[in-house]
């Protein structure tokens, strides 16, 4: 009473930094459009790590001094286990000739499976507790580890760990065991995550996006276009009804969802982007204007950044503030928070 899933082999040509050829890489790649909920799978989560706890652990790093390590997990979600009974079609190149109406029987994950995230979360998590990790309360993705030498800190974001803590012996031996578990890559000290910049100084720890901006402004066509030196022209006022709707609403979207995304480490630029979001459904002309001169305010300041110094005391501080029915649509207030 089940049905057997297809599959498709997608095949790719990585290379190296110089332009030749690295491997011919061969992947296996299942239908999971196919999978119906309920029967075939349930829960779909990953690990992701909040962005706020990946810069809380790199502050807490360079407040003591720790040195900050990354891995990454090769083929993560080939390690998954299966739980629900899923059946495959038998792949093109390992048929069995004697048998060819038979299917495959998956007793491990296979990418594009709809569970598989969350079969490699449980399993990677659960690993992580058997060697003695806690789960924070604050951030499923966040692993600690208190031993009498120290704390151990394992933040997942997917198949991506950063692992820091104040003894670096206490990590190697972190790392040996997750080496001996699962095929990872040390990748030795923080450097490059998600598109961030982590560049370590004895003053303390920059977080840039350099490279990320400058992608984002040849993406949309701004490579050449002026720098300013302000996100938004003061006291602006954008309205939900002023201006031509317009016709291909993508670009838009594309550009604030990156902007967003830049706003890790840029909260020069949270307000005008909280603007510019507000209008995701129906944007117009002038909402359009408003996100490219933010872009031309990214090119001027592309050498911004998140500055955490070292030896600063670990002390939260938070501002909030509101504008008080500052909206011209409907006098809504907008209300603002920051926490340093």
């Amino acid at each position: 009473d089940k049905n057997a899933i297809g599959y498709k082999w997608v095949y790719k040509v990585k290379h190296n930094a110089d332009g030749s050829v690295n491997r011919y890489k061969a992947r296996l790649v299942v239908k999971g459009y196919a999978q119906t909920y309920g029967i075939d799978y349930e829960e779909t989560f990953s690990l992701v790590a909040r962005m706020a706890t990946v810069r809380a652990v790199i502050a807490m790093a360079a407040s003591k001094g720790w040195s900050l390590h990354q891995m990454d997990v090769k083929n993560a979600f080939l390690h998954g286990d299966l739980q629900e009974e899923v059946y495959m079609m038998q792949p093109v190149g390992y048929q069995d000739d004697a048998q060819p109406h038979f299917v495959c029987k998956l007793r491990k994950a296979l990418y594009g499976l709809k569970q598989v995230p969350r079969a490699w979360s449980d399993k990677i998590g659960q690993y992580l507790v058997t060697i003695g990790f806690q789960i924070s309360n604050a951030d499923f993705s966040l692993y600690v580890k208190r031993i009498d030498r120290g704390t151990v800190l394992v933040v997942i974001y997917v198949d991506n760990l950063i692992v820091t803590g104040d003894s670096d012996a206490d990590i190697d031996d972190v790392k040996l065991l997750l080496k001996q578990k699962f095929e990872m890559k040390d990748l030795g000290e923080l450097r490059y995550f998600l598109g961030i910049e982590v560049i370590r100084s004895p003053g303390g720890i920059w977080l840039l996006q350099r490279q990320y901006g400058l992608d984002m402004l040849s993406r949309y066509g701004m490579t050449g276009c002026k720098p300013i030196s302000v996100p938004l022209e003061q006291n602006v006022k954008l309205s939900s009804e002023e201006g031509e709707l317009l016709e291909d609403v993508t670009v838009y979207r594309r550009i604030v969802g990156s902007l967003i995304y830049m706003t890790i480490t840029r909260p020069d630029l949270s307000y005008a982007v909280g603007l510019v979001s507000q209008f995701m459904q129906a944007p117009r002309k002038p909402h359009l204007d408003a996100a490219r001169r933010i872009l031309r305010y990214v090119k001027s300041t592309l050498h911004y950044g998140l500055f955490y110094e070292a030896g600063c005391a670990l002390q939260v501080h938070g501002y909030t503030d509101a504008d008080w029915a500052g909206s011209v649509s409907d006098r809504r207030s907008t209300s603002g928070f920051m926490f340093s």
